[in-house]
């Protein structure tokens, strides 16, 4: 996207039938596409900025009156976009939407395009990227602490940290830059030891605290990809219905019931999952099982949390070895099942076998164990002792590729301070760096990293 001198319009809420739905409208001609559609009940001087006037909506082609609505003016730079902006709010059907809509777009304005609006806002200084990509956040969260995240890097608080960090680099290229431009001149110059720690200590290991906390604090926005993995008939599917307490996914006896990935979410003690039941792990020659075979082991590779199922009632065979060895790259919980049934397997097996993993022995068919299956996931997967001012913040995965690009630039800068390297490839490693951090928050970006981040944004955004 690019800024233009156009007026924009787009349905704000969900369409479809409710209480109320919104049209917003920005740019030089709002005001005056307003005056044109809009009968206030009183007679009115002027439309004020930051009031709301009840009126009625006219087509002025027809002439026809289409809807009571209540219109608000907010006058630039006073404003999301920081250009004049008009809200208009009335009663929401598809038809009635969709009218009003059109008729706006007629007397001048065009179609909004995906994130449009947070996109002006950005370019006109109002917000910096890290607060763009809160709006998305803010609108996604999955849990109420991820809504208080989401609004923490709304108000900036990210944008501080990284306008922090790169003051200090700003303030360490400084010295390289004058050791540069004046070597005789040692007066004002930092020791060598001074100068590697305040790159290791006022950069590096910031940046590497931020990058340790981003996988569990996203979590809470995004929810934790939960996959339940196991051989065939080990109940999987029961313990998906257990965990969501409804009956979602068919169980029969039937080897290989499950085929396809049910997925489905859940809170537990606060914390969002994304559950997805798969198809039992075995050697298959059916088509369509072997298929579901494949997508259980795309989904093992993107899951964040395995609870892998084990039946109790059955000694151990190839498959569940071989789940297992996959399981121990990522975080893994034991979920043994059929504690109802006397067990096959002797405690020294399951010593030798689930070393290191967290066990917790339940039973899809009672429900026994369940509780403390719900207490474990959050207590295994929350483990962070990171502190807490640095907790509120929530990069996404943008972010936290930049900042691991920036890190990178910086630890060369160290290292080649120790090794005494020419200033002038220190600096240009503390420059780069520098510009990195600056693409975290949109100052040294370029288009395609705009346009990648606002085209997840929806219309009306």
């Amino acid at each position: 996207m690019q800024l233009d001198n156009d007026t924009i319009a787009a349905i704000a809420t969900p369409i479809g039938q409710a209480g109320i739905g919104i049209i917003r409208i920005s740019g030089p001609h709002s005001l005056d596409i307003a005056k044109n559609i809009f009968k206030p009940h009183r007679n009115l001087k002027s439309i004020q900025s930051h009031r709301l006037y009840l009126g009625y909506l006219h087509d002025p082609h027809s002439g026809e009156m289409l809807d009571e609505v209540l219109l608000s003016f907010m006058k630039a730079p006073n404003s999301f976009t920081r250009e004049d902006i008009i809200e208009i709010n009335f009663h929401s059907g598809y038809k009635l939407l969709s009218r009003i809509l059109r008729i706006v777009i007629s007397k001048g304005a065009r179609l909004a395009r995906p994130g449009e609006f947070t996109f002006r806002a950005f370019l006109h200084g109002r917000i910096d990227l890290t607060q763009a990509e809160a709006v998305i956040d803010l609108i996604n969260a999955k849990s109420e602490k991820g809504l208080t995240l989401a609004f923490e890097q709304l108000k900036g608080s990210f944008r501080y940290k990284i306008d922090k960090l790169r003051q200090n680099v700003i303030e360490i290229l400084a010295h390289s830059e004058v050791s540069i431009d004046f070597p005789e001149e040692e007066t004002d110059i930092m020791s060598k030891n001074e100068f590697i720690r305040r790159i290791e200590d006022g950069v590096i290991r910031p940046i590497e605290e931020l990058i340790a906390v981003q996988a569990e604090n996203r979590y809470w926005v995004d929810g934790i990809n939960t996959v339940i993995a196991g051989r065939v008939n080990a109940g999987k599917s029961s313990i998906l219905n257990r965990l969501l307490n409804e009956e979602r996914a068919i169980v029969t006896p039937i080897p290989g019931t499950t085929r396809d990935v049910i997925e489905s979410s859940i809170t537990v003690h606060g914390l969002p999952l994304r559950l997805m039941d798969t198809a039992g792990m075995r050697e298959v020659k059916d088509e369509v099982e072997r298929i579901g075979v494949q997508l259980t082991e795309q989904k093992l590779a993107e899951a964040d949390l395995l609870l892998v199922v084990i039946d109790r009632s059955r000694p151990l065979n190839k498959d569940d070895l071989d789940l297992l060895d996959k399981a121990r790259a990522k975080k893994t919980i034991i979920v043994l099942n059929k504690i109802d049934l006397p067990s096959r397997l002797s405690k020294q097996t399951q010593k030798d076998r689930f070393s290191d993993l967290p066990i917790i022995p339940v039973s899809a068919l009672t429900g026994d164990g369940f509780n403390q299956l719900k207490r474990a996931i959050p207590d295994y997967v929350l483990k962070s002792d990171t502190d807490i001012i640095s907790s509120r913040i929530i990069p996404n995965l943008r972010q936290r590729k930049a900042m691991m690009d920036a890190c990178a630039f910086f630890r060369g800068a160290a290292i080649n301070s120790k090794n005494d390297a020419p200033m002038e490839i220190i600096s240009l490693d503390l420059k780069s760096g520098l510009d990195t951090l600056g693409e975290i928050i949109g100052e040294t970006c370029n288009d395609e990293i705009l346009d990648r981040v606002f085209s997840n944004f929806c219309l009306g955004k």
